[in-house]
C-alpha cells in the first residue's frame, strides 16, 4: 500500500488543465487530507508523458530536504537540477519550510516553470502569501476522502468491503476520511492516528504560527466546537458559559482560537443567509468539521447521531464539489442549505436522517421550502430507500448522491 497511489480523479481532473501553465497551482487542505499523495499522481501523470527528466521534486518535509530553510538553498537545490533553459516542472511539498520563499517561486514562474506547491494552511492562507502572489496562482482545496473515494480506495487497496452499503456509510462516518487511516484494519488504531493528527496540526500550524497565551483554553474552545458541530453557534453565550466557569478571557481571544482552527482547516464556517434581506447574518454561524473523525476519535462514545453526521456529510460534499454553500434563515424558520451552483443558479437543500413513519419530521422538512417564493429547485436528502416526493421537492437519497446515482 505504502508504494502504491490512490489516483484521486476528483481534485486532479481540476488540476490537470493546468499542468502546462505557468500559473502557481497551490494545493491545500487540511494535514492528511492527502496533498502530497496529490502531487505524488501528478508526478506519475507527467511520467506517463515521457517527462521524468523535466520534474524537479522537493518534498522538504523528508529526510535530505530538511536543511532546505532559506530562499538561497531552496535555489540552489533547484538549480541542482536544471540542466538546460526549456521549462521545467516544479513541485515542493512543504514549502512555508522556507522562510520567504515567494521571491524564488516568482523567479521560476517568471521563467515560464510549471510550479506545483503545497503546505501548511495557516501560511498559505495568510494575507501575507495573497499579496506576494497575487495574480499568479491558483488554489485548489482538497479534504479528507468523500464517501465514494473511501469506497474506491478500499478497492484499490484490496480491503473487505460490506455487501451491504449502509454498513459502509455507518464505518465511514466513524472512522472518517484520512487516506492513511485505511491502512489500519482495527477501530482504536484508526482513532488513535486521526487524535495524532490534531495533536500535530497543533504543533506544527498552531504554536509556531500563532500567539496561543493559553492552551488550555484553545483545546476547550476546540473541544467546544468538535463537540457540537452543525450546531448554532453564539460566541456570546459560549464567552458567558465560560465566565459562569470562573474562566476569564476576552471575546476576542476567541475568536481568534477559532480563526486558527479555519485556518488549520479543523472546522468550516457557514454563515445565514437571510432570504427576505438578502442579507448575510455573519452573527449567527455554524460549523462544520473537516472530518467527523474529528469527533468520534475524541469522544468515548461512538454512538451514531444520523442528523448532524449526516449534515456534515452533506455539507461536505457540497463544498468539495465547488458550490458555495450558505445557511437560509426565512423568518422564524431554517432551510439547512442555500447552494450557489457554479453556473449561478441557486437551490434550496434540507437534510434529515429519515422522513419515513413521521408526519411532524416530514412536516418539519417541508414547511421551509412553502417560504420561498421563488422557482430554484428544492431538495430533502436523508437515509430513506424509499421516495417522498411531494409539492415539486425532489428526494434524494444521500448514499445514491454521495455515489454519483444522483445530482443537485
Amino acid at each position: 500500500m505504502k508504494n502504491e497511489i490512490y489516483p484521486r480523479e476528483k481534485y486532479l481532473s481540476k488540476i490537470r488543465p493546468f499542468f502546462d501553465s505557468d500559473i502557481i497551482k497551490v494545493i491545500t487542505g487540511i494535514r492528511r487530507s492527502g496533498k502530497t499523495s496529490i502531487l505524488k499522481s501528478i508526478i506519475n501523470e507527467l511520467n506517463l508523458r515521457n517527462l521524468a527528466d523535466r520534474i524537479i521534486y522537493l518534498p522538504l518535509d523528508n529526510r535530505g530536504f530538511k536543511n532546505i530553510v532559506t530562499p538561497e538553498q531552496l535555489e540552489n537545490k533547484i538549480e541542482e537540477q536544471i540542466h538546460d533553459q526549456d521549462m521545467y516542472y516544479l513541485i515542493i511539498d512543504e514549502i512555508q519550510n522556507v522562510k520567504e520563499f515567494e521571491k524564488i517561486v516568482l523567479q521560476y514562474q517568471e521563467e515560464g516553470y510549471s510550479l506545483f506547491l503545497t503546505g501548511s494552511n495557516s501560511y498559505l492562507l495568510s494575507d501575507e502569501i495573497s499579496t506576494k502572489l497575487t495574480g499568479r496562482y491558483l488554489t485548489f482545496e482538497t479534504y479528507p476522502l468523500d464517501f465514494y473515494e473511501y469506497l474506491e480506495m478500499k478497492k484499490f487497496f484490496q480491503k473487505t468491503i460490506s455487501g451491504d452499503l449502509y454498513e459502509e456509510f455507518n464505518s465511514y462516518i466513524i472512522e472518517g476520511g484520512f487516506p492513511k487511516a485505511l491502512e489500519f484494519d482495527d477501530l482504536s488504531s484508526k482513532q488513535l492516528y486521526t487524535s495524532e493528527i490534531i495533536n500535530e496540526i497543533f504543533n506544527k500550524d498552531v504554536k509556531t504560527r500563532n500567539r496561543v497565551s493559553n492552551k488550555a483554553l484553545f483545546e476547550r474552545v476546540q473541544s467546544y466546537i468538535i463537540n457540537n458541530y452543525t450546531s448554532q453557534f453564539s460566541l456570546k453565550t459560549f464567552y458567558d458559559s465560560l465566565l459562569v466557569a470562573g474562566i476569564k478571557t476576552k471575546l476576542n481571544t476567541i475568536k481568534n482560537y477559532i480563526e486558527i482552527l479555519k485556518k488549520a482547516k479543523i472546522i468550516y464556517e457557514c454563515n445565514r443567509f437571510d432570504l427576505k434581506s438578502k442579507k448575510s447574518l455573519l452573527r449567527e454561524q455554524k460549523y462544520y468539521l473537516a472530518d467527523l473523525a474529528f469527533y468520534f476519535s475524541t469522544n468515548v462514545n461512538n454512538s451514531l447521531n444520523y442528523g448532524p453526521s449526516l449534515e456534515n456529510i452533506v455539507y461536505l460534499y457540497l463544498v468539495s464539489n465547488g458550490y458555495k454553500v450558505s445557511i437560509g434563515k426565512i423568518g422564524d424558520l431554517e432551510c439547512d442549505f442555500i447552494v450557489r451552483k457554479q453556473s449561478g443558479d441557486y437551490a434550496y437543500v434540507q437534510v434529515t436522517y429519515t422522513m419515513t413513519g413521521n408526519e411532524k419530521i416530514k412536516e418539519r422538512e417541508y414547511r421551509p421550502f412553502r417560504r420561498i417564493r421563488d422557482g430554484f429547485p428544492r431538495y430533502i436528502i436523508s437515509l430513506d430507500v424509499l421516495r417522498d416526493q411531494q409539492e415539486g421537492v425532489h428526494h434524494i437519497n444521500a448514499i445514491d448522491l454521495f455515489l454519483g446515482k444522483e445530482v443537485i
